[in-house]
């Protein structure tokens, strides 16, 4: 910890003293956080703490359910954090805030570094978003670390305007509507999404002048390769291995690793398609629903989308879209259609009133193949 750090919950000004590492509760959030700086330790999740010295787990919730526990070297996020410092200037008397559960990796990776760092940092997880949303108001906070979904629930909260100078953004991309309506809520902030996971921590990191389809440039320490449409990364962020009965989805090889996204390099930027797991084939075309998702979200009057395969007996598989919002089913299929091809374009739309998400705030595609009682 550093001597110049403060933290708040949402109750207020909060202590700040290390505590004893160890497998710890994640509430409250506070005391959950000292507990961190005290040597190995986990926060939530099942199962005894499996790591070394000077080592820690963290958990990471895909679209799939189940936690999968991440084993990595303090050493691993302490060397971002001196980037950071730099790229985002985050230090002594700046106000950093996050939203999510310290069981989440970004937050845990937020709030360690703001207090690493010496920054005033705000756990604001136990609050509703309009809340959430206030305190970010009333406590001047200046920079937030969020996921898109925590920022669409910040926006559809309503409220008076942030002043946040910094928004830096995981988990997945904003699509344009997400974006313009950040920008409405917080109209001097620097937006900077980035690219990362869990395993790898960060692999890119966007800036002004980064193309709308990308994921921006590598992060500093990192490189990037993609080879048959597969990219590995190799930098001193990466963790060390999973822990538990779950064999993970990472790969390894000499030294550098995949998560299983797919992409290409151009000019110096990284476009995703999707991931690996989640590809499928329609008429020997290789589609990714991601790209469709993305697309949706950004039609007028799509709030939600997901995008999932279903059999066909003449392609093998079509898609169809299920979605929250407004939008009529008829200019849905027609927009994707133009933009997307026959092949890609799904064939028909859903509807779910109330939207099953994650811990981690990902849309739960098991739960949404179940109510329509497709799995």
């Amino acid at each position: 910890m550093h001597p110049a750090a403060r933290l708040f919950d949402a109750g207020g000004e909060a202590s700040l003293a290390p505590g004893g590492g160890g497998l710890l509760a994640e509430r409250p959030s506070a005391v959950a956080l000292d507990g961190a700086f005290g040597g190995p330790f986990r926060i939530g999740g099942v199962g005894g703490l499996a790591t070394g010295a000077e080592e820690f787990e963290t958990l990471t919730s895909g679209s799939s359910g189940q936690p999968r526990r991440i084993v990595r070297s303090f050493a691993s996020w302490q060397a971002s954090f001196a980037v950071n410092a730099g790229l985002f200037g985050i230090g002594p008397g700046v106000r950093v805030a996050v939203l999510g559960r310290l069981t989440h990796s970004l937050a845990l990776y937020g709030a360690v570094e703001a207090v690493s760092l010496g920054a005033e940092l705000h756990l604001l997880d136990d609050l509703r978003p309009d809340r959430q949303r206030r305190a970010l108001g009333e406590r001047a906070v200046t920079v937030l670390y969020a996921t898109p979904a925590q920022l669409r629930l910040l926006i559809e909260a309503g409220g008076p305007q942030l002043p946040l100078a910094r928004v830096l953004v995981g988990g997945s991309k904003l699509d344009r509507a997400l974006r313009a309506g950040l920008a409405a809520m917080a109209p001097d902030a620097q937006v900077q999404e980035f690219y990362g996971a869990a395993e790898a921590s960060f692999i890119t990191l966007s800036g002004p002048d980064c193309p709308e389809d990308s994921v921006g440039r590598p992060y500093p320490g990192v490189e990037i390769v993609v080879e048959a449409g597969e990219i590995w990364v190799r930098s001193p962020y990466l963790f060390r291995g999973y822990a538990g009965e779950d064999p993970g989805s990472a790969r390894w090889r000499a030294g550098w690793l995949s998560v299983g996204e797919m992409g290409r390099m151009e000019g110096g930027f990284l476009y995703l398609s999707g991931r690996a797991g989640r590809m499928v084939t329609v008429a020997d075309q290789n589609v990714f629903p991601e790209e469709i998702e993305g697309f949706l979200m950004g039609l007028p009057g799509v709030e939600r989308a997901a995008v999932l395969p279903r059999p066909d007996a003449l392609r093998g598989v079509h898609l169809v879209a299920v979605i929250a919002g407004t939008a009529g089913d008829a200019d849905l299929l027609a927009a994707c259609r133009a933009a997307l091809g026959p092949l890609k374009a799904p064939k028909a739309v859903f509807r779910l009133a109330e939207w099953p998400m994650l811990a981690s705030g990902k849309t739960d595609l098991a739960a949404i193949e179940r109510a329509f009682g497709w799995r």
